[in-house]
């Protein structure tokens, strides 16, 4: 195998440095303009280095997600139902030792920073299925991923909730130095889907619209809809993950214990989750638990903000057949 530093010389860097920048939001670190969406700054090397290198196998499975929009809950089910027969017991199950982000690595972090060759090999030798989470839209996921039969699950949320969740994550964990970012600015800059990975809405579409076309390949979810029905959906996620639950399985009550162990009150009361920090920007664990619920927005909208945003999700869905419940 060639080394990393063959690949890529000081040519390749170039374009890198001559994105456009803009302050975004979050606002305590830039955005650059990157492949058509909004990518964080300390990201942009790695989304590069993951199209270049990251080979996928056909039994991978990545979990896709744009921020806020439950990813550490689709994380978690998406890792409990494709070991459900490899981890039966669930007194002894690793989602009760660790945090679903560290079970399902988000590939911008796997690639970051200083990534090379025996990082590569000992990606490629992870057993199979290997899971991994990202935010990267569809059109920017390595050759690989699209063109293989690896399977994509890819979770979304209402745009009121999403920017609620998101506005209240990002205040936590900005540096203390920073003022909290007001709530009608921020609405501005989510209305011009200028925060990470966004626009949203061009997010949201893109995976919509792969799905639509490759079924069998993506594998689309709303937030919404599996908070009102998680068994349904876990069986259907199983199904499309082809490792559908027995009739055995089912009667022993499985899919109500995979859903009770990755269950927002379980996850959030979990001493793993309650203290320590995660990932290359090493964010507190207890951060990524909140509320969720659906349609706390309302707490937070005023009627301008409603009529707003309504608006944009009318104009960008328009024929998509993408639509949203608890919206407006």
């Amino acid at each position: 195998m060639s080394s990393i530093a063959s690949k890529e010389g000081n040519e390749e860097e170039k374009p890198v440095l001559s994105l456009h920048r803009e302050k975004a939001w979050p606002s305590h670190y830039h955005h650059q303009l990157f492949q058509n969406f909004w990518c964080p700054s300390i990201h942009v090397e790695a989304v590069e280095s993951m199209q270049k290198h990251f080979q996928a196998k056909e039994s991978d499975v990545i979990v896709a997600s744009f921020p806020k929009s439950g990813t550490i809950w689709i994380k978690a089910l998406t890792f409990a139902i494709i070991n459900h027969q490899r981890f039966s017991s669930f007194e002894n199950h690793p989602l009760l030792t660790s945090n679903p982000h560290e079970l399902v690595p988000f590939l911008e972090s796997l690639f970051g920073g200083n990534f090379n060759d025996h990082q590569i090999q000992l990606l490629e030798n992870k057993p199979d299925p290997r899971l991994f989470g990202t935010h990267t839209p569809f059109p920017s996921l390595p050759e690989s991923i699209k063109e293989s039969n690896c399977k994509v699950v890819y979770i979304c949320r209402n745009p009121f909730d999403n920017f609620v969740s998101a506005w209240i994550y990002f205040n936590k964990i900005k540096p203390d130095s920073l003022p909290p970012i007001p709530l009608d600015d921020a609405f501005e800059l989510y209305c011009e889907g200028i925060l990470d990975y966004g626009p949203w809405w061009s997010h949201m579409l893109d995976y919509w619209k792969e799905s639509v076309a490759k079924p069998n390949k993506v594998l689309f979810l709303k937030y919404d809809d599996l908070k009102e029905d998680t068994n349904f959906h876990v069986k259907r996620i199983a199904e499309f993950f082809g490792c559908s639950f027995t009739e055995e399985e089912e009667n022993n009550g499985t899919v109500e214990n995979i859903i009770q162990i990755c269950s927002f009150e379980k996850m959030k009361d979990l001493a793993v989750n309650k203290s320590g920090k995660v990932g290359k920007a090493a964010v507190d664990k207890k951060n990524f638990f909140r509320k969720g619920e659906n349609g706390d927005w309302i707490n937070h909208f005023s009627p301008s903000m409603i009529e707003k945003l309504s608006k944009i999700v009318e104009e960008k869905f328009d024929g998509s057949g993408l639509s949203f419940k608890n919206c407006s």
